[in-house]
């Protein structure tokens, strides 16, 4: 059922995202810094400085926007993704691959209604943290050549928005588009993840089904997810990298500011080279790889099914 489906998507998204929100932090954190000023030099470089100047719960700035909006997200997706298959399928007979892209363009199409807007908070909390300590830096590099000079330098102090401050403020300029700033790179993102995931997932995790009528085993559902996610994850990562610097509101020292995707191309491309496109890939393969596994585990085990049959029946 409907409802069924759309529970089992959400608890399958909250418990994916509490699991990998740290390495989507240091994603956010590689993709954005350009060649100027270079904070981290990898995943657990990122992390290890994120403890120290953050403490342990800076590694989680931004988890309760994904938390939040994360629910309906992956509802969304894993629901409209079914919901084209069915309607696509003729008389039960077994999907074609080109059908099973469609389904998953389907899904990746209608879920950016909420991955736009909660992208766009998330990276610029999970971002803050970058900047703040970019300025520290500059600001101590600079108190060092000027050590001869008379006083000090006044101490940079990072002042922390919430997201609530970050939408009432994108709406009282911008309107409901500040919210939906990098709409057409997070379509160009989620459409051809969706396109590449779903079918690749289905028919993996048939490899795994003894009988066509009855459900591959969890850990099948598991495994199928993560490669189908982390390859998808991969393939798409030069326009997630594009999505996360277009819909980035701060910028640090001499980094560059872009008024579109394909002037976002362009600079990296000739400013950072065709490498600067997979920063962070192993990251994301690493966000997206656990957390669609046991999306899909609790997703096909059907917590929801259970959950509903608990509350009581309505008396005929």
């Amino acid at each position: 059922s409907l409802p069924a489906k759309l529970i089992n998507g959400g608890i399958a998204g909250l418990i994916g995202v509490t699991c990998v929100f740290p390495i989507d932090l240091a994603k956010t954190r590689l993709q954005n810094q350009q060649n100027g000023q270079r904070m981290y030099t990898s995943l657990s470089d990122c992390l290890i400085k994120t403890i120290r100047s953050e403490g342990y719960f800076g590694m989680y700035r931004g988890a309760a926007v994904n938390l939040t909006l994360v629910t309906p997200e992956k509802a969304i997706k894993l629901a409209a993704n079914d919901f084209f298959r069915h309607h696509l399928s003729k008389d039960g007979k077994k999907l074609t691959l080109v059908r099973e892209m469609l389904a998953g363009c389907g899904a990746g199409t209608c879920q950016v209604i909420v991955t736009t807007p909660m992208e766009m908070l998330k990276i610029q909390l999970q971002d803050a943290g970058r900047i703040a300590a970019q300025k520290k830096l500059m600001a101590a590099q600079a108190q060092l050549s000027s050590s001869s000079a008379a006083g000090a330098a006044e101490p940079v102090v990072e002042t922390r928005t919430t997201a609530t401050q970050i939408t009432r403020e994108l709406l009282r300029s911008k309107g409901i588009a500040g919210l939906y700033k990098g709409l057409g790179a997070t379509l160009l993102r989620d459409v051809p993840f969706s396109i590449v995931y779903f079918p690749l997932f289905a028919n993996l995790n048939k490899l795994g089904q003894k009988d066509p009528n009855v459900k591959a085993p969890f850990y099948v559902s598991f495994l199928s997810g993560c490669v189908a996610g982390s390859t998808a994850a991969v393939a798409v990562n030069p326009c997630d990298v594009i999505k996360t610097r277009l819909q980035s509101l701060q910028r640090g020292v001499n980094e560059d500011t872009y008024s579109g995707i394909l002037d976002c191309t362009k600079k990296i491309w000739q400013k950072e080279g065709p490498t600067a496109f997979f920063k962070g890939a192993y990251c994301r393969a690493l966000v997206i790889a656990p957390l669609f596994g046991i999306a899909q585990v609790v997703y096909f085990i059907g917590i929801a099914e259970f959950l509903l049959d608990m509350l009581p029946k309505p008396r005929a």
